[in-house]
């Protein structure tokens, strides 16, 4: 093999690995990326009463909100820029005389969190917010207070 052949082929295989890095292991850092984002009402003893949140973002302004019941969600598309920055989105939540105002999406913090799936899914219970990226496997991020 001449030596610019090899080089070249190098080269070629060398690029490739990267494209094919950039695409599978962080996504979230090398484009423009879209995370789907969820507040379920997970309170277990819900009563007559909603949960009731409002979401808002410096980008995107007021995304509006809802009152949920049981099993409710309310959800949008948070789009971080190609630097995985430049989206943050805030809710205020409230229930029965409680009321926290929360970070929903932080595209610093969440990108990676979020998972390959980009799913960013909060469920709020009588004892916290509860953080997952699979809606399987449910960790306790804060309480209330």
């Amino acid at each position: 093999m001449k030596p610019l052949a090899g080089f070249l082929l190098v080269s070629s295989s060398l690029s490739l690995c990267c494209l094919l890095l950039s695409k599978f292991l962080e996504p979230e850092y090398f484009s423009s990326a879209e995370f789907d984002v969820r507040v379920i009402n997970g309170f277990r003893t819900n009563s007559s009463l909603p949960l009731v949140i409002w979401c808002s973002s410096d980008d995107h302004g007021d995304i509006g909100g809802r009152a949920l019941q049981e099993g409710d969600d309310f959800g949008w598309v948070a789009r971080a820029n190609f630097w995985g920055a430049a989206a943050h989105f805030l809710c205020t939540v409230k229930w029965d005389g409680m009321r926290k105002r929360f970070d929903a999406f932080v595209a610093g913090r969440d990108g990676r969190r979020c998972g390959p799936l980009r799913k960013c899914s909060w469920l709020v219970r009588e004892d916290g917010f509860y953080f997952s990226s699979d809606e399987v496997s449910w960790k306790k991020d804060f309480s209330w207070f």
